[in-house]
């Protein structure tokens, strides 16, 4: 008996199957979405921050300095030197997304290459993961501290201090990935075909590791943002005037037996970046994992 398919009938594809499972997963889970809230949020503040911010972050009041929050024109108050909490909090939040982003980039372009390499290869592996255990060896902030010291300041070499600082760990997770995916099925059968070493990554292991990959991009996000803060706090960062929330800490710590609100509203905002991020990373990760999320 020969059976008629119903020709209306079109499967769906593995990868947009996939893509709406991890949706789905996301929106199921509340926590994730109130840290995709707030980073769009951060987001929204860092790129239109030009346009919400009523002055200059560097223009001085010397006549009203130390204002209070809900001073008239100065939402937010004002520091020692009468400049807007509130426009100086938009910038800083700006720069602090500029520093995390471009530490992001750098650990993905240099790790993941790395992670590939010392993964796949065993000659490869001996040398690159000695290389990131002395690295790993000191400290995040005092690998990036001392980065930072021989760079000097300013925000690229600060996002370059603190990627770089990020590689190995990168590099380590991508590496792991390797060694997992390189005993699979589909690239012992790519091997046995003789293909070639660099298609196996670019074609199959590339894409399989794409899930811990950006999983660990959502937590060095929120490192490097603490990061630039503390470098910037050490005088290490970005530089004044320049706006930033590390400076603003710092400024506000020579003064906080008079007054806590210039402290108070960017340790209020850089809490609210990592929050952001480590809640949706967290959601992320739970929805790539096909274990957890059943």
């Amino acid at each position: 008996m020969t059976v008629i398919e119903n020709p209306t009938v079109v499967a769906t594809p593995p990868l947009a199957a996939a893509r709406g499972r991890v949706l789905r997963q996301l929106l199921r889970n509340p926590l994730g979405m109130v840290g995709a809230v707030l980073i769009l949020i951060v987001l929204f503040v860092g790129i239109f921050a030009p346009l919400l911010a009523p002055y200059s972050p560097s223009e001085v009041h010397f006549a009203t300095p130390f204002q209070k929050p809900g001073t008239v024109g100065f939402l937010l108050g004002t520091d020692d030197l009468g400049r807007d909490i509130f426009s100086r909090v938009l910038y800083g939040t700006r720069a602090s997304l500029e520093v995390g982003a471009l530490s992001v980039l750098l650990a993905v372009f240099v790790g993941v290459p790395l992670g590939l390499l010392a993964g796949y290869w065993r000659a490869l592996d001996v040398l690159l993961s000695r290389l990131s255990d002395l690295l790993l060896a000191f400290p995040f902030i005092v690998l990036a501290v001392g980065l930072a010291a021989i760079n000097g300041g300013g925000l690229g070499n600060a996002a370059v201090a603190l990627g770089i600082a990020q590689v190995p760990i990168m590099m380590r997770v991508v590496r792991a990935e390797t060694l997992r995916l390189k005993e699979s099925d589909y690239v012992l059968a790519a091997n046995a075909m003789h293909v070639g070493s660099f298609r196996i990554l670019r074609e199959h292991i590339l894409p399989n590791s794409l899930a811990p990959i950006i999983v660990q991009a959502t937590v060095i996000m929120p490192t490097a943002v603490i990061g630039e803060a503390i470098l910037s706090f050490l005088g290490l960062g970005i530089l004044p005037p320049a706006p930033s929330l590390g400076i603003m800490l710092s400024d506000a710590q020579q003064y906080l037996l008079r007054t806590a609100w210039p402290g108070i509203f960017p340790g209020v905002a850089l809490a609210i970046i990592c929050l952001g991020f480590n809640l949706f990373g967290d959601a992320l990760r739970d929805a790539l994992d096909p274990k957890t999320s059943r």
